[in-house]
């Protein structure tokens, strides 16, 4: 099926996010919609999918006008999307979330749910994904679960499919996997909408690549291209991937976790018992499959969430029973996983906002009130520093825009001196360009001898960014790589992958080693040439 989007146009108030977007997806053909966080391309395809009415513009399939009120009839024309976070009923059957919405009914309408177990098999078979109709949901692997948001979009015979940032949640070897599954769907004839802004990925399988910039196409690539090349595309400039960072000098131990304890809701340990330790101008990344533990472990570090046992030390001071202000206020920069919630507050100015943590310190304060003039004087210095894209200082952050948002969170937290400097996804709703300087600050402080700690899923950032990396699982760590030993280049992915999957360093080493042996020609074996 071609489909085909002319002058798509949408707009929230005075926020333009999609801008006269012109696409064609031919039939069989992986097509990458390639940009930033918050370049608009979730919200076109939320106009494709019918969630939104677009403001401007038409979609057509198949040369024909289509006009979408909801996901239903995106469905019935033979669309489906496969959702960043996945919709899906952990309690559930994965047949059962296969037929939700669309139950097979036989007579007297009585649901025969042996017909929805059926057409997973079916599907399951044809494209390979082995997967139990019979399995829940919750007990399902991230990648797994993937595949069945996957099949519910073909049983419901999708012609087109969109997947939005479809590795977010993937370990190497599940991006791996899913990348061989969209090339069997593209061998059946399935037109694929690839949404990401992962450039490896992009690389390794698109056919053709389209490039998103603040809501506007700016421009189409190939495959071919180089990931500089598309990176400059997508941000506009010439910018360096590779993050420029001299070799480490860490110095004594500065910060500690012994077998700190983190209990969950259910009070199941959602940390347990991990034991890290990170030397003075040292970065440290936490890497895994998101929700194995490193964000509450970072917000643990804060005392946003409590501990049930264990120590946290700061140069050799046990934290233990220290109020966030305490800690923030004994030298420890702290970046949210979540800025809208945990990092600003909404209705605050940005001026107020970058002062935060020191409002009621001589340098911002006149007694009892604040100092306007500081505060204001402040916000200019530091909005400048951090290319904060604003209005005027006194507007609310909630203005701002995800990634500028962002900014005004990092300029807060980077802009004191620190003794312990820790983030969650620093970078994320970032452009390349400003990744780029949130990189290099990160690589500034750890040189005048902060310990840093890092949370990100972002595979290539942990990689180029890491002195050494704690790979965590299921709220333990299973192993920790020293990337300052082997150096970026020599970090093995494959092993990461499997660290994440819960596999030890030990263990996953040999079986990499092992895998490579066996498909390593022996000496009387031929060639080919």
């Amino acid at each position: 099926m071609k489909l085909e989007l002319q002058g798509i146009t949408k707009v929230f108030g005075s926020l333009v996010a999609n801008d006269h977007i012109d696409l064609v997806v031919e039939p069989g053909e992986i097509h990458a919609l390639l940009g930033e966080n918050g370049a608009g391309k979730s919200t076109l395809m939320n106009v494709l999918y019918g969630l939104y009415d677009p403001s401007e513009g038409q979609i057509l399939l198949d040369d024909v006008p289509q006009r979408f009120n909801g996901p239903g009839d995106a469905v019935s024309a033979g669309i489906g999307m496969v959702h960043q976070h996945f919709m899906l009923v952990p309690v559930f059957t994965v047949a059962e979330s296969v037929a939700l919405g669309y139950e097979p009914a036989g007579p007297a309408g009585v649901l025969e749910m042996a017909k929805a177990r059926q057409h997973v098999l079916e599907i399951s078979e044809r494209f390979g994904f082995e997967i139990d109709p019979d399995a829940k949901i919750e007990d399902l692997p991230v990648g797994v679960q993937q595949r069945v948001e996957i099949i519910k979009a073909l049983s419901r015979d999708a012609k087109v499919l969109i997947l939005d940032e479809p590795t977010a949640v993937l370990t190497p070897q599940e991006t791996d996997e899913l990348i061989n599954i969209m090339g069997e769907l593209k061998e059946s004839g399935t037109s694929i909408v690839f949404i990401t802004h992962k450039l490896r990925e992009v690389r390794a399988i698109a056919d053709r690549i389209t490039v998103i910039r603040r809501g506007k196409v700016v421009g189409e690539a190939s495959p071919t291209s180089t990931e500089t090349e598309l990176a400059s595309l997508m941000v506009g400039r010439s910018v360096s991937l590779a993050v420029d960072k001299e070799p480490a000098e860490p110095g004594d131990v500065a910060f500690e976790l012994d077998k700190l304890t983190v209990l969950g809701p259910t009070g199941t340990p959602v940390v347990d018992k991990v034991k890290l330790k990170v030397a003075a101008g040292e970065i440290v990344c936490l890497a895994g499959v998101q929700g194995n533990g490193q964000s509450e472990l970072a917000e643990a570090i804060l005392g946003l969430a409590d501990t049930d046992g264990g120590a946290i030390r700061l140069d050799g001071e046990d934290l233990a029973g220290k109020s966030v202000r305490d800690r923030l206020l004994a030298g420890i920069g702290f970046v949210p996983e979540d800025r809208s919630t945990d990092g600003a507050i909404a209705d605050f100015s940005i001026a107020e906002n970058l002062v935060l943590d020191l409002y009621n310190t001589d340098e911002f304060s006149r007694g009892v009130s604040l100092s306007p003039s500081k505060v204001a004087a402040n916000a200019d210095v530091r909005t400048e520093e951090f290319d904060v894209r604003f209005t005027d200082i006194h507007d609310k952050i909630s203005t701002l825009s995800g990634g500028n948002a962002q900014k005004v969170v990092l300029a807060r937290e980077m802009s004191r001196p620190l003794r312990l400097f820790v983030a969650s996804q620093p970078t994320r709703g970032l452009d390349v360009g400003s990744i780029e300087f949130v990189h290099k600050r990160i690589v500034a402080e750890r040189d005048k001898g902060t310990p840093v700690i890092i949370v990100s899923t972002e595979l290539d950032e942990v990689v180029s960014l890491a002195d050494r990396i704690a790979v965590m699982y299921r709220g333990k760590i299973v192993g920790i790589v020293d990337v300052a030993k082997a150096g970026p280049e020599g970090v093995n992915r494959d092993v990461l992958g499997l660290m994440m999957a819960g596999v030890s360093l030990a263990d996953a080493e040999a079986q990499i080693a092992k895998d490579a042996s066996a498909t390593t020609p022996k000496n009387d074996e031929e060639v080919p040439s």
